[in-house]
C-alpha cells in the first residue's frame, strides 16, 4: 500500500512538473525593476536579478538576492520570459 501511494505521489509530481513547464500567458510580462543591490555578504557570492512571475492572475515582482554558487566556476543564467505559442512562457533562471 505504501509503495502504491509513494508512486501515485511521484506520478503525481511529474505531472505536476510538465503541465508547469506548459504554462502560457497570454499577457506581455511588464518591464525588469531595477533593484538596489546590498554589498554582497562575501566576495564568493553572486547576484540572482528579480524576475516577474505569474501568480495565475497578474504578474508579480520576485526580488533578487544574493547566493553562493553550487560550485567553482558556475554562473547564473537569470530567469527571461520567451515569446511563443500564442503567449509567454516563463524559463526559469539556473546555475550553469
Amino acid at each position: 500500500m505504501v509503495k502504491r501511494l509513494i508512486g501515485l505521489v511521484f506520478a503525481g509530481a511529474l505531472a505536476f512538473s510538465a503541465a508547469a513547464a506548459d504554462i502560457v500567458v497570454r499577457i506581455g510580462p511588464p518591464r525588469v525593476v531595477v533593484e538596489r543591490r546590498a554589498p554582497a555578504p562575501s566576495r564568493q557570492h553572486v547576484w540572482v536579478s528579480g524576475y516577474q512571475r505569474w501568480d495565475g492572475n497578474r504578474y508579480d515582482w520576485s526580488p533578487g538576492r544574493w547566493e553562493q554558487p553550487p560550485r567553482p566556476r558556475a554562473h547564473w543564467v537569470a530567469h527571461r520570459w520567451v515569446h511563443q505559442r500564442g503567449g509567454w512562457v516563463l524559463v526559469e533562471g539556473h546555475w550553469r
